[in-house]
């Protein structure tokens, strides 16, 4: 007897994404602010950062309404209804509740119906992750249309007396509409992890660990300090510039791209010091647009690519159609990046 075989799932030849859309906390920190927290300076903060201010979500500005608000822009722009959507990927490292997973919830406020959902944590590469996942889902058949949304609430575990990194996380959300595409729109994901480095940008504690120490034993316990991020800042800034200016580099060859045919520059916006020395690295002409969203928005993790996009596309300093170098690094350590085409 022949066994039987399993029916292929087919899908779009290509991918693209259609729509991107961001949202940004009304709250600005400018750095007179901070400096209420840390004994600093102005200057020191933006030449070792590149950073004037940044958004802090409010009561109100969850990761789930934060990422509803970016991902209804992405919608519209790709002009498709939320029941067209197959697959909601959330990549985030500050959503606080272990379980279940805010994609969930995200999908349901927006009406996607039964859509799968589901969150990821891969840090500052997280929405190269969700992109290199929606890529995925599409051509193999399992959705027509995928959300992904970076979003981050990194306020909740920022220490304002920790000098070397008080000023430079901020909150928001990116978006965007991943769909099916007659050409090629998302380049070959190049993307990894190196986690033997770990321990240079890590939450103090685990959350079980910091509420333990309450806990008196023989009547006595320690004091409950909530967990937050520390950053050895010197590996990182060596790492990401030795080592992802290579990782950009490879997703130009996969692309068959050379930097001179970009139209944008699109890096996770971790450091305008970094930044300047991929610019440098990868010989990027100076005709290319570079995204500098960090100066106005801090860090955002998983939200930073998606709102640089957004922002470049608003001001015209990149177009519809052209292709932009994207590349996200962070905690982990991990990396992703690839060539797109912008909506």
């Amino acid at each position: 007897m022949t066994k039987p075989q399993i029916r292929p799932a087919t899908g779009a030849q290509y991918s693209r994404i259609h729509g991107v859309g961001g949202y940004r906390p009304v709250r600005v920190i400018p750095n007179a602010e901070v400096l209420e927290w840390i004994d600093s300076s102005d200057e020191w903060i933006r030449t070792r950062s590149g950073i004037a201010e940044r958004r802090w979500a409010g009561p109100e500005e969850s990761v789930a309404e934060m990422s509803v608000q970016a991902a209804g822009k992405a919608i519209a722009q790709a002009g498709i209804s939320p029941e067209q959507i197959g697959g909601v990927i959330v990549a985030t490292v500050s959503h606080l509740k272990q379980t279940p997973a805010i994609a969930t919830q995200i999908a349901e406020r927006l009406g996607c119906g039964n859509a799968p959902a589901f969150d990821i944590s891969a840090a500052c590469a997280g929405f190269g992750y969700g992109l290199g996942l929606a890529d995925g889902m599409i051509r193999g058949g399992n959705a027509e249309y995928v959300l992904v949304i970076g979003v981050e609430r990194l306020s909740d575990l920022t220490d304002k007396s920790d000098r070397s990194t008080a000023f430079i996380f901020g909150d928001g959300a990116g978006a965007a509409i991943v769909g099916p595409s007659d050409t090629p729109g998302i380049g070959k994901l190049i993307w990894g992890s190196d986690g033997s480095q770990a321990d240079v940008i890590t939450q103090t504690e685990a959350w079980d660990t910091a509420f333990a120490k309450s806990d008196a034993v023989n009547g006595v316990g320690e004091e409950t300090k909530w967990p937050y991020l520390r950053m050895d800042g010197q590996p990182v800034f060596r790492w990401a510039v030795w080592e992802m200016a290579k990782v950009a580099q490879q997703a130009l060859d996969a692309a068959g791209v050379t930097a001179d045919q970009l139209g944008a520059f699109i890096p996770h916006q971790a450091n305008m010091r970094i930044t300047d020395a991929m610019i440098k690295a990868l010989k990027l002409p100076e005709s290319v647009p570079v995204a500098r969203d960090i100066a106005e928005t801090g860090n955002t993790s998983a939200a930073s690519i998606p709102l640089a996009m957004e922002r470049m596309l608003e001001t015209g300093e990149a177009h519809s159609g052209d292709l932009a170098l994207i590349i996200g690094f962070g905690a982990g350590l991990v990396y992703a990046a690839a060539v797109v085409t912008l909506p």
